[in-house]
């Protein structure tokens, strides 16, 4: 079997697998698709990190008013919604930014208290995202 050659079989350029240019194709159609929908799924998580905050606000408030109910008093700003803890089924929550809720009693203009969430932003005012999550009561 001296002198026999081997050959080698040489497959078109077609059937070896996706070209760059196929690849760079598929490539601007995801990010193409990925430009579109995540700013609209941001938007949501936004929208409901405000409407978590707005519901511990009002569970705190709920916390606030049975504290009310025992000692005749809101807790004064010195002692803060730590003197509501054993209200809570769970340990004091904290903003869905990780930031703690500010708590003023006497709030101002005369209100029983003030129970604020800055937002995302941690400063006060602000819009959108940064919007600024407010409750307080006013008992005469």
């Amino acid at each position: 079997m001296k002198g026999q050659t081997q050959s080698i079989k040489i497959h078109p350029l077609n059937s070896m697998g996706f070209t760059l240019i196929e690849l760079m194709v598929v490539m601007v159609i995801i990010g193409l698709l990925a430009a579109t929908v995540v700013p609209k799924f941001f938007g949501h998580i936004d929208k409901a990190r405000q409407q978590d905050a707005q519901a511990q606000i009002e569970l705190l408030g709920q916390a606030l008013d049975l504290y009310r109910l025992e000692k005749h008093k809101y807790p004064t700003t010195d002692q803060g919604l730590q003197a509501i803890s054993s209200y809570l089924k769970k340990e004091l929550p904290k903003d869905p930014w990780g930031n703690e809720y500010i708590y003023q009693s006497p709030g101002q203009e005369g209100r029983s208290y003030d129970l604020i969430s800055y937002g995302a932003d941690k400063t006060e005012g602000g819009e959108e995202n940064d919007l600024d999550i407010v409750s307080w009561k006013h008992f005469e």
